[in-house]
């Protein structure tokens, strides 16, 4: 992998979509121990998985992982942190909640 060149793998993998009471998630596990870095892509195979409410839907699947350049990764480092302050939304105030 070079500083400016991405390169592009096929992975087997596992997801696992849960809609019940308790949780609402969706997981991608690669069955082949591949791992994910910043900055890289994932691309999962198929039609989407739609679980209905007290439903867990496990599939096997090939996802395409689209690997950064060594420039992308430095710079999703670098500026990951400031990203994510956006995510969180502060509101501070004198007077009490009515």
């Amino acid at each position: 992998m070079g500083l400016f060149t991405k390169e592009t793998e096929k992975a087997p993998c596992e997801v696992e979509v849960s809609h019940t009471f308790d949780s609402l998630h969706a997981h991608v596990k690669f069955l082949n121990g591949a791992v994910i870095h910043p900055g890289d892509e994932v691309l999962v195979h198929g039609k989407p998985v739609l679980a209905g409410y007290g439903e867990v839907i496990i599939e096997e699947r090939e996802a395409t992982i689209t690997r950064a350049s060594k420039l992308e990764q430095v710079w999703t480092r670098l500026t990951g942190d400031f990203e994510c302050m956006e995510l969180a939304e502060f509101a501070f105030s004198e007077g009490a909640l009515s």
